[in-house]
């Protein structure tokens, strides 16, 4: 297990160098002056050629981009061409927001996703199967920002349920339409991930021998078809919730969350190159950690598999 541990923190070091390259590339591309756009229409020529060389942006790209990595082994991220601020700083203000609304959201998901996808493989092509797997295609199919202003539509501006958008003082209140809204496709993908697995499990020998031993048939489901339906389902929900931690962008934007999204938003309107570069190295740490944590939970899962 260590010795496997070990050698896929050493792969995600490429990914996120290859992460960085290709941003930092895209970002190249793009027409424009990020400094004068930072200072406004009519900048000063001084002061902007001052700022170029302070960033180094008077240097070859390649040379730019060897000390980016360079800092960011270090720890130091640069700091933001708008406002000076570090980018470490912006992460760090931020990332709470961020994090409380992905678990209230993948919280949500969890609570109506998995008792969904059970009920729907228990109760196949039933009234509540079809109404579930109903409920999840119209969870996947709607857009984030269409279900976000509905919600704004109903519940705050008719119906007056909750006080408004932002994260006020921090307020459950603030959080439940954003999560709902961030949760819902999730939602939608493990409930039918969850069906998948257990109707797959449902056909297994050892299930119909329980049965046929008498065992009570919540039993059989949620100790013998649910233990081992739990590889994919986990797989599913540890993807999804480092979708939503490095994803949340829209909702953020249209719940007017303060959270990492917003942050990248302004950004990139901005074009502060670097914010979007160490919001972008963060997330895919995020994303690639997430994932790394999943896979060695599946030998805690399961103790037939074994890491070599």
């Amino acid at each position: 297990m260590f010795n496997y541990t070990v050698r896929r923190i050493l792969q995600l070091i490429p990914v996120l160098i290859g992460v960085t390259f290709i941003t930092f590339i895209m970002f190249l591309a793009v027409p424009g002056n990020a400094v004068r756009l930072a200072l406004g229409n009519h900048p000063d020529p001084v002061v902007e050629a001052r700022i170029t060389h302070q960033l180094g942006l008077d240097k070859p790209w390649p040379v730019r981009y060897a000390d980016y990595l360079w800092k960011a082994v270090q720890g130091d991220l640069g700091n933001s061409i708008k406002t000076g601020e570090p980018v470490t700083k912006i992460i760090g203000d931020r990332f709470m927001a961020t994090l409380r609304l992905a678990l209230a959201a993948m919280i949500f998901a969890i609570i109506i996703g998995v008792p969904a996808g059970i009920i729907s493989a228990t109760r196949q092509y039933s009234f509540a199967d079809n109404f579930f797997m109903l409920l999840s295609l119209f969870g996947v199919s709607m857009p984030i920002f269409v279900l976000g202003l509905l919600l704004i539509l109903l519940f705050i501006v008719t119906l007056g349920w909750v006080p408004g958008t932002g994260y006020g003082n921090g307020q459950i209140a603030y959080l439940i339409l954003p999560s709902i809204a961030l949760g819902t496709i999730p939602m939608a993908i493990i409930s039918r991930m969850t069906r998948s697995a257990i109707l797959e499990v449902l056909k297994s020998d050892y299930i119909r021998t329980a049965r046929s031993k008498g065992i009570i048939e919540s039993r059989v489901i949620l100790k013998h078809a649910m233990k081992n339906s739990l590889i994919p389902v986990v797989t599913v929900i540890g993807n999804n919730f480092a979708a939503l931690m490095a994803g949340a962008i829209i909702t953020e934007k249209v719940f007017n969350w303060p959270g990492l999204g917003t942050a990248m938003i302004n950004a990139i309107d901005q074009r502060d190159l670097p914010i979007i570069m160490g919001l972008v190295l963060f997330m895919a740490a995020i994303f690639v950690f997430i994932n790394l944590v999943v896979d060695i939970s599946y030998a805690f899962i399961d103790p037939r598999i074994r890491y070599k």
